[in-house]
């Protein structure tokens, strides 16, 4: 369900692979990307993760075929087993943003619905000029207050903009994604994977240690109630990255002009 590929130090790619679905999520994907997460979060040798779809589609949400049973659902009744799934695919999002290293979403084709959502929950967003995206729960009967998007995306886009996306459940192009500030930056379809290796390579340039921190922080300074509260805790961040070996090479490669060799010590 989910291919790992690795290609350069440093960097694991995830590609969502139901590609006949459009990468549609059922239980066994969402399992096994939770797994590979899990995996992840404890790999020192990994920096970056780039999540993307196999195919001409990111994700197109929920497979409306057939989800499957959860986990440890099989002897729970109907609406037990309903929450369940529920809780099975939302936590994706915060297990995504708990993972120490930054994910890059690297959008190829369609992104609607849970695909979205995984879009909103990736530290860094890219698109290839084919991508396009909608909040699709609300289209299909349900509310489009799903899998974290009625807090991540009028975070990301603004209030105004992600209630109107949200009601109509419009689709909407890479162009408008850009404008909006979904994505960072649209290219070529050809040159997606290379625009997000390029941007791995920029986050990988600095300490680990800092590149952790900053992810932590920089998620957590969108739910805490105010500017001091951000800056106690960015002034705690800031000493005890200081006190690293890292921190040391890196002040010493910027002196010498050159490249720093970190070791997350």
């Amino acid at each position: 369900m989910i291919v790992v590929e690795k290609p350069q130090p440093g960097v694991e790619v995830l590609r969502l692979n139901r590609p006949d679905r459009l990468n549609a999520l059922t239980s066994e994907l969402v399992s096994d990307l939770h797994a590979h997460l899990d995996r992840i979060a404890v790999d020192s040798e990994c920096r970056v993760v780039i999540l993307t779809g196999a195919g001409r589609g990111f994700c197109a949400g929920l497979d409306l075929t057939g989800y499957g049973d959860p986990p440890h659902s099989a002897h729970l009744g109907p609406t037990q087993r309903g929450l369940a799934t529920q809780k099975h695919i939302a936590s994706l999002v915060t297990h995504m943003r708990a993972l120490p290293q930054p994910i890059i979403a690297a959008v190829n084709g369609a992104a609607s619905g849970g695909g979205l959502a995984l879009v909103l929950a990736s530290d860094i967003r890219l698109g290839g000029q084919s991508s396009k995206f909608n909040v699709a729960f609300v289209r299909i009967g349900f509310s489009a207050c799903d899998i974290g998007t009625s807090w991540l995306l009028p975070r990301i886009v603004g209030a105004s903009r992600a209630q109107e996306l949200m009601l109509t459940g419009r689709i909407f192009d890479s162009a408008e994604a850009l404008r909006i500030g979904l994505l960072v930056d649209v290219v070529a379809d050809d040159q997606l994977m290379e625009a997000a290796l390029a941007k791995a390579d920029q986050v990988i340039a600095n300490t680990p240690f800092g590149v952790s921190l900053t992810k932590e922080a920089m998620w957590s300074a969108l739910e805490i109630p105010g500017m001091q509260a951000a800056i106690d805790l960015e002034n705690r961040q800031q000493i005890m990255s200081s006190h690293t070996d890292d921190a040391r090479e890196a002040m010493r490669a910027f002196m010498e002009k050159r490249a720093p060799v970190f070791k997350n010590r």
